[in-house]
């Protein structure tokens, strides 16, 4: 999506550029030869990976035979840097004369921090999209710029959308829980009956299930009772919800930018690892929280109910704090309000683009 955006603006700025790239059906529509589907790449975890090798190798020869084939001028990476910072080292092997740039680059401020190096290294440029990512790199005295958050620019395409659409949930209850629950069927099948029993607790309000793009609706029926609904249009839901059960990730952001008060979970495995997890953070993680919204705002601005926390009693705790208490959520709210001041209102993929290509 972020790179589908990246490709059109380019191409706003050079008419006969073109784009060849390992990427989903948004990129091809922007314009990109794709050498690779990413449902070939969508691997996750240590096991996913050992479980999937020969496909993993496969993805690596396939992008290293384009590189060579094609020899582009511009090798734009997009997070993923397990993958694409070998494919950086292999370009600047090979290709020194092709440049490197990475949009979105790894969360080195978060965990693993020595990939600060390679990345700064390896690439001419790094286009940041948390604001604090300069300062960081400027400690190890490396350049990163900051072209804006692209859930930001993706909420201001769709804000004239949103608030002019006629679009209300069609139910006798106008008050509504949301309910997101990840984007992947693993993490869907395992969060989605505790968000659910959590919210049921709370009769007086309608409960909406806010669907993941390419994950049918009959995958989400089996978990749904009689008069709870299932929803595509996930931003006008956000605004006109009370409140909001959010899977942790980028879906937190997008919540706290339309204005929904929320909780934030995540569901992971094997309860007991997870509590030496939890006493080790400080020795793995350079951050106290998880959600973006609470790492650009430095402070915890939504409740992480995550891990051994994420329960139903403490979720709808939570919950019941963000629907009867006035002053909690109208501090939350102040709080949306001063990150999205941080995050500023640039367009990141025009911002990138006239970086990669400036216009005369």
């Amino acid at each position: 999506m972020h790179a589908a955006a990246l490709i059109q603006q380019l191409r706003l700025r050079d008419h006969k550029a073109q784009f060849i790239g390992l990427g989903g059906d948004q990129m091809a529509a922007a314009g990109c030869r794709l050498y690779r589907d990413y449902s070939h790449m969508a691997f996750m975890g240590f096991a996913a990976v050992l479980e999937n090798w020969r496909n993993v190798r496969e993805n690596f020869r396939i992008a290293r035979t384009a590189l060579l084939e094609e020899q582009p001028d511009v090798l734009i990476l997009v997070d993923y840097p397990s993958f694409n910072l070998q494919m950086a080292k292999f370009c600047r092997r090979h290709l020194p004369q092709t440049k490197i740039v990475y949009y979105i680059p790894p969360k080195v401020w978060a965990w693993k921090k020595w990939r600060i190096h390679p990345v700064s290294r390896l690439c001419d440029q790094v286009l940041g999209i948390f604001p604090f990512e300069p300062a960081f790199y400027a400690k190890y005295g490396y350049r990163c710029t900051y072209v804006g958050h692209p859930t930001v620019e993706r909420i201001q395409n769709t804000e004239y959308r949103i608030q002019n659409t006629e679009y209300r949930v069609q139910t006798d209850n106008p008050s509504v829980i949301a309910i997101l629950p990840g984007s992947r069927p693993s993490e869907i099948s395992h969060c989605l009956p505790t968000m659910l029993a959590a919210a049921r607790q709370f009769a007086n309000y309608s409960v909406v299930v806010c669907a993941a793009p390419g994950i049918e609706d009959a995958f989400y029926k089996p978990y749904l009772r009689e008069g709870e609904q299932l929803t595509r249009d996930t931003y006008p839901i956000l605004r006109q919800a009370t409140a909001a059960i959010v899977n942790s990730g980028t879906a937190t952001l997008e919540a706290a930018l339309l204005g929904c008060p929320q909780v934030a979970v995540y569901h992971l495995a094997c309860s007991g690892f997870l509590r030496l997890i939890r006493w080790a953070q400080p020795l793995f993680f350079s951050i106290p929280y998880f959600t973006p919204v609470n790492i650009i705002a430095g402070k915890e601005v939504i409740r992480e109910c995550l891990a051994n926390d994420f329960t139903q009693e403490k979720i709808a705790a939570e919950l019941r704090r963000l629907l009867e208490d006035e002053a909690y959520k109208k501090e939350m709210l102040a709080s949306y309000q001063h990150l999205t001041s941080l995050l500023g209102s640039q367009s990141a993929s025009s911002s990138a683009a006239e970086i990669i290509c400036p216009t005369k």
